[in-house]
């Protein structure tokens, strides 16, 4: 289980290990840094295949509560060390260091879903009630929370303007009197608010901060959409991004760049074919594609509908052998 940087939590983990789930997490405060000496090259092999090298170490770490970690530091050409801390005891430390970035590639395929797949888009509009046992927080817990983070704020700005008073040694009798007298005023509302906050924070402590859904008060219980359209659709869409993966894998030695590969996919989807069946000798479906806008897309699409032909595939409910060309190609 991998966790960015807000993951990090010493009571999680050993609620985790005693669960025996392996944990694994980005080090938010890791410390001193480690004699650049301890650092080795490693070679690894990244999530999508590439091999490349890290300067990497490791060491066991004792976490607040005292549970021994494993640590792992990743070193960069800059000097900055990059922590990891894990509860799989068992796994080569480069394996984990390879888990940990993999997120990254987590975090760029959801920007691209949503972007081109719309992925984010409300594929129901139908809601339900909430009977899974989900924990939210407790609508009064909020309501003190708002009331002690307000009366809070109000005692510093109380407190700013106590701190900026100041006596000048001109003033007459009178304005002494009143400075005293606002000075006295304003000690007498910052000890209020203490009081205030006190009670509120003691009010707060009785109360749980989360409580299942289904024991919210009826005017604060909320539902969920319905979840069914929406993964039979994202499915669809998983299956699509496999797809073009996969297409963007054959044209990978034609482009350099992948960014360059996927835009061309998508160039190709968003262009006008021609269907053209033949039914009388070969049996086949012909998509024929339009010629695309540089004269070298066309023939790293050319490259790609060989490969497509190479499969013989079927066209779904037919005997149709699909065939794919560029223009009279």
């Amino acid at each position: 289980m991998v966790f960015d940087r807000e993951g990090y939590s010493p009571a999680f983990f050993r609620e985790m290990k005693q669960r025996r789930i392996a944990l694994l997490s980005y080090h938010k405060y890791p410390g001193d840094a480690w004699p650049a000496e301890e650092f080795s090259d490693c070679t690894v092999k990244l999530a999508g295949g590439e091999v490349t090298s890290m300067k990497l170490a490791e060491r066991g770490s004792r976490l607040s509560n005292g549970l021994w970690v494993r640590e792992v530091r990743k070193l960069s050409e800059t000097g900055r060390q990059t922590s990891i801390l894990s509860t799989n005891y068992r796994a080569d430390y480069t394996a984990l260091a390879v888990s940990m970035f993999a997120r990254w590639s987590q975090e760029n395929f959801y920007k691209y879903m949503r972007q081109h797949y719309n992925l984010d888009r409300l594929a129901e509009y139908g809601t339900e009630p909430i009977t899974d046992p989900i924990r939210t927080v407790n609508p009064a817990w909020r309501k003190l929370d708002s009331q002690i983070r307000a009366k809070t704020e109000n005692r510093r700005r109380q407190l700013a303007q106590f701190g900026a008073l100041d006596l000048q040694s001109s003033l007459t009798e009178p304005e002494v009197a009143r400075y005293q007298q606002k000075k006295a005023g304003l000690q007498d509302e910052i000890e209020n608010l203490n009081r205030e906050i006190d009670e509120l924070k003691k009010q707060r402590k009785e109360i749980p901060h989360h409580i299942p859904v289904q024991d919210l008060p009826e005017s604060d219980r909320f539902s969920r959409l319905l979840t069914e359209r929406k993964h039979f659709i994202d499915t669809i869409k998983l299956i699509a991004y496999r797809a073009e993966t996969s297409m963007a894998s054959l044209l990978a030695d034609r482009l350099s760049r992948e960014d360059d590969t996927r835009a061309l996919l998508r160039q190709i989807y968003e262009t006008e074919v021609d269907l053209i069946p033949d039914l009388s000798s070969r049996s086949t479906l012909t998509v024929r594609l339009h010629h695309l806008t540089q004269a070298a897309h066309d023939e790293a699409v050319r490259q790609l509908c060989n490969e497509l032909n190479a499969t013989e595939t079927i066209f779904p409910g037919t005997d149709l052998k699909l065939v794919y060309q560029v223009g009279s190609s």
